[in-house]
C-alpha cells in the first residue's frame, strides 16, 4: 500500500473539516471586502489572497472526495450579501485579514502536529507559509499607511541580569512598590489589547446588522467584553507608566444592512474567542509576576463563558454544522442484537 492510499485517520479528518469551515468563511468575508474596496494596493492584496484561499478550499474538498468522505457545507454564497453597503471604514479589511492570519498560523501549526500522511502534512506546511506571508504583507501595508500601532518602545539592555530576589515573582520590590513589567509580560499584554481592539470593532458592526435579536444581543455583549479587556490590560501597562498605542482607523459605518449571515458572524466570533483563550493561556504561561496570571485567568474565564453561550445560541438556531462523528459502538451493538 502506497502512502498516498493510506486512509485518513480521525485527527486528519477533523483538521480538514475545521480548516474547510474557516477557509470558506474567509472566502465570504474577503469577497465582500473586495467588492467594496477601491484602493488599488489593498484590492490587489485581497484578490491574490482570495484566489489562493479558493485553491486551498478546492484542494481540501478534493482530498475528502477522493477518500469517499462527505464535503462539509461550510459557508457559501448564501452567507454573504455583496450588495450590502460598506460596514467598516478604510483599512479595516486589511486589519481583519492580519488578525485572521495570526489565528491561522497557530491553527495550521497545530494541525500539522495532528497529521501523519505526507500529503496532509504538506498541505498544512503550505497553509502555514501562506498565513505567515499574508501576515507579513498586511503588517507592512498598515505600517506604511501609518495606521498600525506597535507595541511599546523599550530601551535596549546593555548587560545581562539574573534575579536572586524571590520578590521578583510576587510583583513587588522590597520597598513595597510594584515591580515594573518586563518585556515578555508587556508583549503578551499588548497583543491582548491589539486583538481586542480589532474584536471590538468587529463586534460593533455585527451587533449593528444582526437579524436575530439573540445574536444582536450576543454581539453587543461581545463588544462590552472587549472593552472591559482593553481597559484591564491597559491599566496593567499604565501601572508601569507604559503608554498604550491606539489607532482610529477602521471605524464602523452607520449601515444597518448585514453583509453576512448571522451564522457566519457567530462562527467568526467563535473563532476569535478561541484565539483569545489561547492568547490568555500563553500570557499566563510566560508571566513571571504572580499577580498577572490571576488577572489573565479571570479574563480567560470571561472569554470562555462568552464562547460557551455563543455555542448554545448557534445550536439553538441550527447554525452549527456537526463535525464527522466516531462510530457509536453501543448503538451498533444494539442494532446487531435486533
Amino acid at each position: 500500500m502506497t502512502e498516498e492510499h493510506v486512509p485518513l485517520v480521525s485527527s486528519e479528518l477533523a483538521s480538514l473539516w475545521i480548516v474547510y469551515q474557516k477557509k470558506t468563511m474567509m472566502l465570504c468575508v474577503i469577497g465582500h471586502f473586495l467588492s467594496k474596496n477601491e484602493e488599488p494596493e489593498a484590492t490587489e492584496m485581497l484578490q491574490a489572497f482570495q484566489d489562493k484561499e479558493l485553491r486551498f478550499v478546492n484542494e481540501i474538498s478534493g482530498i475528502l472526495r477522493q477518500e469517499g468522505a462527505a464535503v462539509p457545507v461550510g459557508f457559501t454564497e448564501n452567507d454573504v450579501n455583496y450588495n450590502a453597503p460598506v460596514l467598516y471604514g478604510d483599512f479595516f479589511d486589511i486589519m481583519y485579514l492580519r488578525t485572521m492570519m495570526k489565528l491561522a498560523s497557530g491553527i495550521h501549526a497545530l494541525h500539522m502536529s495532528l497529521s501523519y500522511r505526507k500529503d496532509i502534512m504538506d498541505l498544512y506546511k503550505r497553509c502555514t507559509a501562506f498565513a505567515e506571508d499574508y501576515y507579513e504583507k498586511t503588517t507592512a501595508y498598515l505600517s506604511k499607511k501609518g495606521v498600525l500601532p506597535k507595541s511599546p518602545a523599550v530601551t535596549l539592555p546593555n548587560h545581562v541580569e539574573f534575579t536572586t530576589d524571590k520578590d521578583y515573582r510576587s510583583g513587588f520590590k522590597l520597598n513595597g512598590s510594584r515591580r515594573v513589567l518586563n518585556t515578555v509580560e508587556v508583549a503578551y499584554i499588548y497583543q491582548g489589547i491589539e486583538s481586542n481592539v480589532a474584536g471590538m470593532k468587529l463586534m460593533t458592526g455585527f451587533a449593528q446588522v444582526a437579524k436575530e435579536e439573540e445574536a444582536m444581543k450576543y454581539f453587543f455583549r461581545g463588544k462590552e467584553l472587549t472593552k472591559k479587556l482593553i481597559t484591564k490590560f491597559s491599566e496593567i501597562l499604565m501601572d508601569s507608566d507604559i503608554n498604550v498605542p491606539t489607532t482610529s482607523a477602521g471605524v464602523v459605518t452607520d449601515s444597518t444592512i448585514s453583509p453576512f449571515s448571522d451564522k457566519l458572524m457567530m462562527y467568526n466570533t467563535s473563532l476569535l474567542s478561541t484565539f483569545g483563550l489561547g492568547s490568555s493561556a500563553l500570557g499566563t504561561s510566560f508571566s513571571l509576576r504572580n499577580d498577572l496570571p490571576l488577572k489573565l485567568f479571570m479574563s480567560a474565564k470571561d472569554i470562555f463563558n462568552f464562547a460557551s453561550d455563543g455555542g448554545n445560541i448557534m445550536i439553538k438556531h441550527g447554525w452549527t454544522e456537526e463535525p464527522p462523528q466516531m462510530n457509536d459502538r453501543t448503538e451498533l451493538s444494539k442494532k446487531q442484537s435486533k
